[in-house]
C-alpha cells in the first residue's frame, strides 16, 4: 500500500500551546496516594513524593496539569487542604466512595508541579459551593499579600503566590453523577458570576467554562450553547471531555475512532462561533479538551470496589492495563489535536499516574511506563512549533461507525528552534506496510534525525512492572530524495519521523 503526505512551508494551521500536551491529577483512587505521592517510600522526598515518578513525569514532558478534579472537585473545600497537616479533616468523598485525608492539599501539589515543571490548572467547585469560594481561592493562591487570604497563604508557608493561570469552572456539570449537578441555566448564571469575581481578583488569569460531559449526552450541543450564552463574555476556554473503549474486540473500528474526537471538536467549534455571531462578538472561544483518553479495561473491577468495598483510602479504582492497540488509538487522536490546534489550545490526557494513566506504580515497590506512555512522550517533548496543514493521499476503509477512514492518519509540526519538520504517523492497516512519501514542499530537507516506531507487538501485549517490551524502536530507517522522506510504516504503528531543515 502507498500514501502520500504534501505539506508546504506556507500553509499552517496554527502554533502548538504546549498545553494540549496537559494531564491529569484528581484525588481518585491512587493517582495522588501512592502515586505521585508515598512517604516511606525509598524514592520519597522530605514532602514525601515519589522522586521516580516525578522522573517519569518528566520523561513524559507535559507541561500542564489539571487538579484537583475531575467528578471529586464538586464535593471539595479548598480549605481542608492548607494549614498544618495535623489539623486537617478527614472527609468521604462521595464521587468515588473514597476516603480523603487531606494530606496533599494546594501547598504540597504546588510544590510539586514545580518540580516536575509543570503549570497548574486549576478546578474550583461549582457544585455544592458557588461564587465566594471561587474568588477565595484565587485571592489565596494568586494575590501577593495583604488580605486575609493571601496573608493565609504567607503564614502557611508560600511567601510568593502560586501565580495559578488556568482555571476550570467545575467539572461536568450536566452529569446526574455530579454532586450540585445543574441545568444549562443555571450552570451557566453560576459560571458567569464566579468568572466575574475570578477575574475581578486577578485579571490576568483564564477560565475554562463547562461543556457538555460527552457527546452522547442528551442535552448536547443546547447545553454549551446555553452555558456561552451566559459565560461568552468571562470565560476564554468551553470544555470537552471523551473516552474510548473497544468493548467488541473491533480493531479497524476502535482506530477509527479519533475520527469521533474529530467530529466532536468541530461540531463544539461551530456551536461557539454560533453564539459569537449571535452576539456580534469579536471575541473567539477557543477549546480546552481537559480530559480525554482510553478508559474501559477496568470498569468491571470497580464497580465491584465501589460497591462491594466503600470508604477506602486510595482504593485501585480506574487501574486500566493498557495494550498496544490502545497506544496506537491514543497517538490517533493526539494527531487529531494537533489538527485542530487552531481552536483547540489545551488538553488534558486523564490521568497521569495509576488511574487510566501512561504511568503505574506498585505501592513501596517500581514505577513503569504503560505503552501508551510512547506516543504522548514523542508528541509532549517533540510535537512543538507550527502544524503544517496536511494534504494526505491515503486510501480508506469503512466501518460500522465510519466511511472514509484513512489507513494513515499523520501530521507534520515545523519546530524552528531545532530546524526540524517532525512527522507523526499511524499506520492502522493490520495486513500490510504503507510506503508513505512526505513532500516537505518549501523546506530545504539535510537528512533524518531519528525514525522511532512502535510495531510489531500482539494487540493486546501490555507493559508491567517486570516487562517494558511494548518500546518504540529508535532504529527505523528513513530516505530523503530532494525535499521528500520516504518511509515504510509497518503494519500497526505508530511512527515519529525528525527531519532536519535549514
Amino acid at each position: 500500500m502507498k500514501a502520500k503526505m504534501t505539506v508546504n512551508k506556507a500553509f499552517t494551521i496554527d502554533k502548538v500551546d504546549p498545553r494540549v500536551y496537559g494531564s491529569f491529577v484528581e484525588h481518585l483512587g491512587r493517582c495522588v496516594y501512592e502515586g505521585i505521592y508515598e512517604p516511606g517510600h525509598k524514592t520519597a522526598n522530605s514532602l514525601g513524593f515519589r522522586e521516580d515518578v516525578k522522573a517519569l513525569v518528566k520523561e513524559l514532558g507535559t507541561p500542564f496539569i489539571r487538579y484537583p478534579g475531575g467528578n471529586f472537585v464538586s464535593g471539595y473545600n479548598w480549605e481542608d487542604g492548607i494549614g498544618p497537616k495535623e489539623n486537617r479533616p478527614q472527609r468521604l468523598d462521595l464521587a468515588w466512595r473514597t476516603m480523603e485525608t487531606n494530606e496533599v492539599g494546594i501547598h504540597e501539589f504546588a510544590d510539586w508541579a514545580k518540580e516536575a515543571n509543570a503549570e497548574i490548572n486549576m478546578a474550583v467547585n461549582l457544585g455544592t459551593r458557588g461564587v465566594e469560594e471561587a474568588r477565595n481561592i484565587v485571592e489565596y493562591c494568586n494575590h501577593k499579600s495583604g488580605t486575609y487570604w493571601s496573608d493565609l497563604r504567607r503564614q502557611n508557608g508560600a511567601k510568593d503566590p502560586f501565580a495559578i493561570k488556568t482555571w476550570c469552572l467545575g467539572n461536568e456539570m450536566d452529569g446526574p453523577w455530579q454532586m450540585g449537578a445543574k441545568t444549562a441555566d443555571e450552570y451557566g448564571r453560576i459560571a458567569a458570576e464566579a468568572a466575574k469575581v475570578m477575574k475581578w481578583t486577578d485579571e490576568s488569569i483564564e477560565l475554562v467554562a463547562c461543556g457538555s460531559s460527552n457527546s452522547e449526552m442528551p442535552t448536547f450541543a443546547s447545553w454549551e450553547a446555553k452555558v456561552l450564552e451566559h459565560t461568552y463574555d468571562h470565560v476564554d476556554y468551553l470544555s470537552l471531555h471523551v473516552y474510548y473503549g473497544n468493548r467488541t474486540n473491533d480493531l479497524k473500528g476502535y482506530l477509527a475512532k479519533s475520527l469521533n474526537m474529530d467530529n466532536f471538536i468541530k461540531s463544539v467549534v461551530s456551536i461557539c462561533d454560533y453564539i459569537k455571531a449571535k452576539k456580534r462578538s469579536k471575541k473567539r472561544i477557543n477549546l480546552s479538551f481537559d480530559e480525554w483518553n482510553v478508559w474501559y479495561h477496568s470498569n468491571a473491577q470497580d464497580a465491584k470496589i465501589r460497591e462491594e468495598e466503600p470508604w477506602k483510602w486510595a482504593p485501585p479504582i480506574l487501574e486500566d492495563i493498557y495494550n498496544f492497540e490502545d497506544a496506537l488509538l491514543v497517538g490517533c487522536c493526539l494527531i487529531t489535536l494537533l489538527k485542530n490546534c487552531d481552536r483547540v489550545k489545551i488538553a488534558c490526557l486523564a490521568q497521569l499516574v495509576n488511574v487510566i494513566a501512561p504511568i503505574m506504580t506498585e505501592k513501596g515497590g517500581d514505577a513503569w511506563r504503560q505503552t501508551t506512555f510512547y506516543p504522548f512522550a514523542h508528541l509532549a517533548n517533540s510535537g512543538l512549533g507550527t502544524v503544517l496543514t496536511p494534504i494526505v493521499d491515503v486510501p480508506t476503509y469503512s466501518c460500522e461507525e465510519f466511511e472514509g477512514v484513512p489507513y494513515v492518519e499523520s501530521v507534520a509540526v515545523h519546530n524552528e528552534d531545532t530546524n526540524e519538520v517532525v512527522i507523526f504517523a499511524v499506520n492502522r492497516n493490520a495486513d500490510e506496510a504503507v510506503e508513505f512519501d512526505i513532500d516537505l514542499q518549501g523546506f530545504d530537507v539535510t537528512g533524518i534525525n531519528l525514525f522511532s516506531e512502535l510495531s510489531g507487538h500482539d494487540l493486546k501485549a501490555v507493559n508491567t512492572k517486570s516487562s517494558g517490551s511494548v518500546k518504540p524502536n529508535d532504529n527505523a530507517i528513513a530516505k530523503v530524495s530532494g525535499n521528500t522522506v520516504n518511509a515504510e510504516l509497518a503494519p500497526l504503528s505508530w511512527n515519529m519521523i525528525k527531519v532536519s531543515v535549514k
